[in-house]
């Protein structure tokens, strides 16, 4: 069961939007969380000229998938490491560096974290890497290694503080289960929208929606996971309607910005007949819209798709 903690934020420059020094009480360790702006004013401070390792976080040309790319390095003096992916590396707007007070973190310790990282990333699945390898898991003794495991506990409990969770599993924030798409499910809720129909390119329709049994970068209301257990899909033009239903299976969160991803329990069913755009003003369909799945069924375009507000919010 996890534990409670205590950490201590030191903002030097007064910008919360800035260079921060996070701490725990009774460790060693620190983290120096920096934007890259701020690297010329903060690369003199003494902890860059400590051994440790360092987290790079950004968006990489060329990704659409909206997941950040990231990049895990370690070093004797992690200040001429990130001089030199200033210089050398544009996908990254964020620094993450972690040192000792009290004592240098000998090369094979500090390796040991950088393969433990790259190894929780990979097996994480929320994130891009930009390590082109990956190092071999160096030999610690069996102190050694028992305290670069309570560093990396420490690392790992910082970093969700600073909006890092690419190190983490994605974990579902809901798991409507299989059900039927032919039916609508009894709700006791005074809310009856139950279904969330997403706008997608043909291109992405067919690689994802129905190529992958799931939709992805989704931001939804909080108070809504608890209770989608459909999604259907709006082709943009040229065909310009819903298509296609499937029950969802687990929400689980996407990269480390608020979205999620909607994982399918069976592969998605065309409609008996397509929902068009119709009469619906310009931009309905450019986000996701909420809906009920008996409303979706006997809808005869986009428009009616939509509760009012007496169905939506109950009485």
């Amino acid at each position: 069961m996890p534990e409670p903690y205590t950490i201590r934020v030191f903002v030097p420059d007064g910008d919360p939007e800035s260079v921060k020094i996070v701490e725990f009480f009774n460790w060693t360790g620190a983290c120096i969380a920096l934007p890259r702006s701020a690297w010329p004013k903060v690369q003199g401070r003494s902890e860059f000229r400590r051994s440790g390792a360092y987290i790079l976080t950004g968006s990489a040309e060329g990704t659409d998938d909206e997941l950040p790319t990231i990049y895990v390095g370690q070093g004797d003096e992690i200040g001429a490491r990130i001089e030199s992916h200033a210089i050398n590396k544009d996908f990254w707007d964020w620094a993450y560096a972690f040192v000792s007070s009290a004592h240098p973190l000998n090369r094979a310790y500090i390796t040991w974290l950088e393969h433990a990282l790259l190894q929780r990333a990979q097996d994480a699945g929320r994130c891009h890497l930009d390590n082109a390898v990956q190092p071999r898991e160096p030999s610690l003794s069996e102190s050694e290694r028992a305290d670069a495991m309570g560093f990396l506990r420490e690392m790992l409990r910082i970093l969700p503080l600073l909006g890092v969770r690419v190190f983490e599993k994605p974990v579902p924030v809901a798991t409507p289960g299989v059900g039927s798409p032919t039916s609508p499910r009894a709700n006791s809720s005074h809310d009856e929208r139950d279904t969330i129909v997403v706008p997608a390119r043909v291109d992405g329709f067919l690689e994802t929606f129905l190529g992958e049994d799931c939709w992805y970068s989704i931001r939804i209301g909080g108070g809504m996971l608890k209770k989608i257990r459909y999604i259907a899909a709006y082709q943009s033009a040229p065909v310009s309607a819903v298509t296609h239903l499937a029950p969802v299976k687990e929400i689980v969160p996407y990269g480390d910005a608020g979205k999620y991803k909607l994982i399918f329990a069976e592969p998605a069913r065309q409609l008996p007949s397509p929902i068009p755009f119709g009469d619906a003003p310009p931009g309905s369909m450019q986000g996701p819209r909420y809906t009920s799945l008996a409303r979706l069924h006997s809808a005869r375009k986009v428009a009616d798709l939509v509760l009012p507000p007496k169905e939506q919010l109950g009485d």
